[in-house]
């Protein structure tokens, strides 16, 4: 009877081992081969909705990982190159994205209203407008964070400006951005959270820049010399407008975050692109 009842339990134990990486393999696929995650899943976010605080979602247009509890991305990533940029016009349709679960609490385009904070996009608005369909899909609230009104128009919008810059010079961006903390200083003053506390204002905002030159199989092209731009600011309107104040190293932002950022670059090449601070130019 001991015997037929061990054989049961590990039975089970196989199935639940065959169930856990059958869905491992799902998750693996999902991205696997996704332009936005080419230099990796930086949280291991699935899309699990248990997992509510490391919700992975995957659009044409980017990639994220979501906090329901915080109301905002904890990371997006996302491609900048030519086939993205066109003439399309920026839609202005900020909305709640319907992709989320139904039974989550679903940030509108107007949980910002009389904040002091701008809805702060992750993935620009202008980085996304080869269609209109694309530029719109940056205007989901999923893609949004509380973003002090100067750190928004000023500091990161010279930072977005200065990577499309880039790609016209002839170069392609993978840009990873998130943030962390809580509390910042809007036009209204200090607040921890917006949207009857749904929304967390972060503390601090990053962004990541790895910067190749147009070509093909960009991650077999990243090596010890590859240009990689590091940004940690506070989420603040006394921040100053030069991003390049705010330049600081990978291994920095992922002490402060726990993220393990470009986690698809070799290890040893890893080691040497993630602990220096860009010293290249800013305009």
């Amino acid at each position: 009877m001991l015997q037929r009842g061990y054989t049961y339990f590990l039975f089970l134990l196989l199935i639940l081992a065959g169930c856990q990486n059958a869905q491992v393999a799902k998750q693996q696929a999902l991205y696997q081969g996704n332009e936005h995650l080419l230099l990796g899943n930086p949280s291991g976010a699935t899309t699990s909705e248990s997992n509510a605080g490391n919700y992975l979602m995957l659009k044409p247009q980017y990639a994220l990982s979501y906090s329901r509890d915080r109301g905002t991305p904890n990371w997006v990533s996302w491609h900048v190159s030519p086939d993205w940029l066109g003439t399309a016009d920026r839609q202005d349709n900020f909305r709640p994205d319907p992709a989320l679960p139904e039974s989550w609490y679903h940030v509108t385009g107007s949980s910002y209203k009389g904040s002091g904070f701008d809805r702060g996009h992750n993935t620009p608005s202008a980085d996304r407008t080869s269609s209109e369909e694309d530029n719109a899909a940056t205007f989901l609230m999923t893609n949004m964070i509380p973003q002090a009104p100067e750190n928004n128009q000023q500091t990161w919008a010279n930072l977005e400006e200065y990577t499309r810059e880039l790609v016209e010079q002839g170069m392609e961006v993978y840009v990873v951005m998130g943030s962390y903390g809580e509390g910042g200083t809007g036009s209204n003053g200090r607040a921890t959270s917006i949207d009857n506390g749904n929304v967390t204002v972060p503390a601090r905002i990053w962004k990541v820049l790895v910067v190749l030159p147009q070509g093909d199989n960009d991650l077999q092209r990243i090596n010890t010399s590859t240009r990689v731009i590091a940004v940690d600011t506070p989420n603040n309107n006394t921040v100053n407008a030069n991003w390049s104040n705010y330049r600081t190293t990978v291994d920095a932002i992922e002490s402060a975050t726990g993220y393990d950022l470009l986690s698809a670059v070799p290890k040893q090449v890893q080691q040497v692109i993630e602990s220096r601070t860009d010293p290249g130019p800013v305009q």
